[in-house]
């Protein structure tokens, strides 16, 4: 149970969500991400050290760019349980206020 706490407790940011939503799409370098999020490279590197040490992502250095991609692509999935409960939620919601 403490190591599942910890990969959520990791995709439990915005930007790291983000990140591997991009990551899904295809490998990415950091350079690459850093422009998309919006955000410095050490803030970027920070969140892709936080989802490579939770088995999220892996990275490949080639020359001065390190690339990531998605280690387990089942975490994709997550996202769309998340989506599931959230519709649910929302339906229900308006059912209540309906009745």
């Amino acid at each position: 149970m403490d190591a599942q706490a910890r990969v959520v407790k990791t995709l439990a940011h915005p930007t790291r969500l983000f990140i591997l939503e991009e990551l899904a799409r295809g490998e990415r370098c950091v350079c690459e991400l850093t422009e998309m999020v919006g955000a410095d490279v050490s803030t970027v590197s920070k969140h892709l050290s936080l989802l490579r040490t939770a088995g999220l992502v892996q990275d490949d250095k080639r020359g001065a760019q390190v690339y990531y991609s998605l280690r387990c692509a089942c975490a994709l999935s997550f996202f769309s349980c998340i989506d599931e409960v959230l519709q649910t939620v929302a339906r229900q919601h308006t059912e209540e206020t309906l009745k």
